[in-house]
């Protein structure tokens, strides 16, 4: 072959490589691309961000962001479904001695913990969640899928069925003391969400409380 078409192919072969634009890097995680979005809800709104802008700022395509959520509402959720499994998995290695509450307490508490150089980026996610009226239909069906997490453990501990009014009344409780813990929490910068959570559950399991700190539901299961 002629030395000319070498050089010729070589040339070819370096043209065809994508290339990204000058200064711009390609998001290569998750959580690179939820912090462009979030910066990008923050300055332009939820509702006029487009996952278009948001994979122009990433320096990705359209298809590649759809690799990593299947839409943009659920950006502000992250990596829920692992984190909901891991609740689950907690729920289940809580030692049946422990009353029911505290055992919630215990695993609520550790679903809800952040690193703390992840506090701002984790108020942001959650302002979305709770505060923006586009994405709370989407958040009933994340809720949902919470609260059944909370039934089952519940129903497993009293040995009733998942969908009874006892396990349903317990996990729609839990949830509502979580958000109010939160509100509490995207209110003041100064308070400690752990703290809140605890405090909260705690004033629900004396609600719930039966004698030697048991439910009443494991006392007549």
């Amino acid at each position: 072959m002629a030395l000319s078409a070498k050089i010729k192919k070589k040339r070819q072969a370096v043209v065809t490589v994508p290339v990204t634009a000058p200064g711009r890097r390609r998001v290569t995680s998750l959580t690179e691309l939820e912090h462009i979005a979030f910066g990008l809800f923050a300055d332009k709104g939820f509702e006029q961000t487009t996952v278009d802008d948001i994979a122009a700022a990433a320096g990705i395509g359209r298809r590649t962001f759809f690799r990593y959520f299947p839409s943009k509402n659920d950006v502000p959720w992250g990596q829920f479904e692992l984190e909901l499994e891991r609740m689950r998995a907690r729920l289940k290695a809580c030692p049946p001695e422990i009353p029911l509450m505290d055992a919630i307490t215990v695993a609520l508490v550790d679903f809800n913990r952040v690193d703390p150089e992840q506090i701002p980026w984790h108020r942001r996610r959650m302002a979305l969640i709770l505060r923006v009226p586009a994405l709370l239909a989407h958040s009933t069906l994340r809720f949902a899928a919470w609260r059944e997490v909370i039934a089952e453990f519940v129903a497993e501990r009293t040995g009733q069925q998942q969908k009874a009014l006892g396990p349903q009344t317990v996990a729609y409780a839990v949830l509502g003391v979580a958000i109010a813990a939160y509100e509490q929490w995207l209110d003041d910068e100064d308070a400690d969400l752990g703290t809140l959570l605890d405090s909260a559950m705690h004033e629900l399991a004396a609600a719930f409380g039966g004698s030697g700190g048991r439910s009443p539901l494991e006392i007549t299961a």
